[in-house]
C-alpha cells in the first residue's frame, strides 16, 4: 500500500480548511511553504508542507497573526503549537494528527495521539468532541478525492478497535432496564462506528443492548421477537437506504416488525435528514445526532 507523500494545493485546502487562494498569497508574501513544481508548473506539496499548513491553521485560528507565524522557525513553530495544545486543550490538533496518521497509514501515530488525549479526557469526551468531528471531515475528504477508500478504511478500523475495547470494559455492567435495545444497520449499509458508539452508551446506562451490526435484512429481526419481550430498535442511515427510499423502508419496518407488538424504532444519520416526521409512523423517532438519541433513553 503506497503512502501519499505529494499533495495538490486543493488537497491542502481540503485538509487544513485554508483556501487555496490564501495559501498562494501566504507563499508569495511570507515564503510560508516551499512547493515543488511539475513540468507544467503545477504546485505540489510534500508531507512537511502539509504538517506546516495544519500548524499554521491551528495558530491562526487561535489569534496569532500569519506574519508572526511565518517568522517562526520549525522548532519555534512546533513549540507554539505544543503550548497551545496544553493551554487550550485543542481538539483540532488531535484531529490534524489523526489525519496525518491516516495519510501515512501510521498506526503508531494514531495510538500515540489517542493515548495523549486519554491523559486529559474520558473515552466518551474523546469520541464526542474529537472522533465525530474527525469522521465528518474524513467523509468530506473522501467525497472530494483528497483521500482514497483505503485511507478511510484504515482510520475507521483503528477507531473501531478503540470502541470495541471500551465496549468490552462495560459489557458486564449491571443491567438496570427491562427493555432490550437491538442495534442494526439496513441491508447494504456498512458504516457502523456511530452505531457501535450508541451500543457503548446504552451498555453504560445499564441497558441490555444487542448489536447485530451491518447489512441486516428486516425479515431477520422477527427472530428476536421470539427471544426478547420488549424491544427498542435503533438504526443508522448513512448510505442505505437511499434518501428517496428511506420513508418506504421505515413503513416496511413498521408493518413487518413494529406493529406486531407496538415497538419503537429510533433512527439517525445523513439519509434521515429529509424525512418529514409528520409522515412517519407514530412509533418511529428521527434524531439529529447521537447525543440527542442517547438523551432519549
Amino acid at each position: 500500500m503506497s503512502i501519499k507523500t505529494s499533495f495538490s494545493i486543493k488537497d491542502l485546502e481540503n485538509l487544513s480548511g485554508i483556501k487555496a487562494h490564501t495559501i498562494r498569497i501566504w507563499e508569495k508574501r511570507y515564503d510560508l511553504l516551499e512547493p515543488e513544481r511539475t513540468d507544467t508548473n503545477i504546485r505540489t506539496y510534500n508531507l512537511e508542507n502539509l504538517q506546516k499548513i495544519l500548524n499554521v491553521s491551528l495558530l491562526s485560528e487561535n489569534g496569532l497573526k500569519v506574519s508572526k507565524i511565518a517568522a517562526l522557525n520549525e522548532l519555534e513553530l512546533n513549540r507554539r503549537v505544543r503550548e497551545l495544545v496544553v493551554d487550550k486543550n485543542s481538539s483540532q490538533h488531535a484531529i490534524n494528527m489523526f489525519k496525518i496518521a491516516m495519510l501515512n497509514f501510521d498506526q503508531q501515530l494514531f495510538d500515540t495521539t489517542f493515548n495523549q488525549l486519554l491523559t486529559q479526557h474520558s473515552f466518551r469526551e474523546i469520541f464526542l468532541n474529537v472522533i465525530l468531528n474527525l469522521l465528518e471531515e474524513i467523509g468530506l475528504l473522501w467525497q472530494c478525492n483528497t483521500i482514497t477508500p483505503a485511507h478511510e478504511r484504515f482510520i475507521s478500523t483503528l477507531i473501531q478497535q478503540k470502541l470495541l475495547i471500551n465496549i468490552e470494559r462495560v459489557q458486564n455492567s449491571k443491567i438496570e432496564d427491562n427493555r432490550t435495545a437491538v442495534l442494526f444497520l439496513p441491508l447494504n449499509e456498512n458504516h457502523e462506528i456511530g452505531l457501535l458508539y450508541i451500543h457503548f452508551e446504552l451498555l453504560l446506562k445499564g441497558f441490555k443492548s444487542v448489536f447485530l451490526g451491518p447489512s441486516v435484512p428486516i425479515s431477520n429481526l422477527k427472530e428476536l421477537q421470539n427471544i426478547f419481550a420488549d424491544i427498542t430498535y435503533i438504526s443508522y442511515f448513512t448510505v442505505e437506504p437511499l434518501v428517496e427510499d428511506a420513508e418506504n423502508y421505515i413503513n416496511q419496518m413498521s408493518n413487518e416488525i413494529l406493529q406486531l407488538r407496538n415497538e419503537k424504532f429510533h433512527i439517525l444519520g445523513h439519509n434521515t435528514k429529509q424525512l418529514e416526521k409528520g409522515k412517519l409512523p407514530k412509533n418511529v423517532f428521527v434524531h439529529q445526532n447521537i447525543l440527542e438519541l442517547i438523551d432519549h433513553f
